[in-house]
């Protein structure tokens, strides 16, 4: 879709790059250049991609001397000034969610091709010390050093939302060996609020991950990861950095790809994070802990060459004073973030 065709769509969009770069360094109707990585965007591609509803309008990612900053190994892309320029790649915070009170039915990117601005939703939650210990009971409660798995069901709800599984937390027997470090939640009705709109408890926002080429692979990486600095419900803690942070949130990201055939996904960071493909789980790092790395081979799944699929990334920075989140890609990927409603719990 050409950049012009993406603002008169008159929706919040991240619209692909034009040419021959695509998201996981395919060429639409390619399956050579997968692992070429020589397929940076130029300098002089002029069908840069736009985001919509940065600071009230529509951002243009520039490549070549832009008024930017270059992110490492992009190939020369330019990120706009409100972006967070990280290792690989950067990041901005969008404007918040307020339509109807939810993010209900917010569409972004469907059916774009060659994307590697994608689009996602992050929610703000207090942490529970915050204010004399009002805050969410699931948020810097609960320490690990390594992943808890069988936190969520191995199927996708029927909402688009993990499915809470009821182990490690209120009321269940804490066994060492399926909880090693002992309780990671507290019960289904507040952790349905990790990815739903919850008045008083959450506050939704759009936002923006850029990926890079890096080696054969589109990658986002960053080691400060800190969308809501500065907004929501405001910092609340030092990070390893030594700078003041908004910690205790959720990133929920919905795509779509095409399997070509030997595709990998791989996922580095902390806290919480389980990647769906297919509606099925395929990463399973929940649970607070230092950052760890998930990844998986498509070809292990089942997949059929040719057909299109969804991949579901969910995350949550629970506990002070990290917070890292890193994606390694080839997918080719034909949509680049939705939000889907907000079905109400019972």
């Amino acid at each position: 879709m050409a950049t012009g065709a993406c603002i008169a769509a008159a929706l919040l969009m991240a619209c692909g790059r034009g040419g021959a770069a695509g998201f996981g360094g395919v060429e639409a109707g390619s399956s050579e250049e997968a692992s070429s990585g020589e397929d940076a965007p130029s300098g002089d591609d002029t069908d840069a991609a736009v985001a919509g509803g940065l600071d009230g309008g529509f951002v243009q990612l520039a490549t070549g001397d832009g008024g930017g900053q270059a992110p490492s190994g992009d190939g020369g892309l330019v990120l706009p000034g409100n972006f967070v320029t990280t290792e690989l790649g950067g990041y901005a915070l969008g404007p918040p969610i307020t339509t109807g009170g939810s993010d209900a039915g917010v569409l972004e990117n469907s059916g774009t091709a060659n994307c590697s601005l994608v689009t996602g939703v992050v929610r703000d939650f207090k942490n529970q010390p915050d204010d004399n210990g009002t805050g969410h009971p699931d948020f810097d409660t609960f320490t690990g050093l390594s992943p808890t798995t069988g936190l969520v069901l191995t199927a996708l709800g029927s909402d688009l939302k993990p499915v809470f599984a009821g182990n490690c937390a209120d009321g269940t027997t804490i066994l060492t060996q399926g909880c090693p470090y002992g309780q990671m939640l507290t019960t289904q009705a507040n952790y349905n609020q990790w990815y739903r709109y919850a008045p008083n408890v959450n506050k939704p926002f759009l936002v923006y991950l850029e990926f890079v080429p890096n080696k054969g692979v589109y990658t986002f990486d960053s080691e400060e990861y800190f969308p809501l600095d500065n907004a929501g419900w405001g910092n609340n803690a030092t990070g390893d950095d030594g700078k003041q942070h908004n910690f205790g949130f959720t990133t929920e990201v919905h795509l779509e790809f095409v399997y070509k055939g030997g595709e990998t996904f791989t996922f580095d960071g902390d806290d919480d994070v389980w990647a769906f493909i297919d509606h099925r789980l395929a990463v399973d790092l929940g649970g607070t802990h230092s950052a760890a790395a998930g990844s998986v081979s498509l070809d292990s799944l089942g997949l059929t060459k040719g057909q299109r699929y969804p991949l579901d990334i969910f995350n949550a920075e629970r506990h002070p004073t990290g917070s890292h989140f890193r994606v390694d890609t080839n997918l080719s990927f034909t949509s680049c973030g939705t939000v889907p409603p907000d079905v109400p719990t019972q």
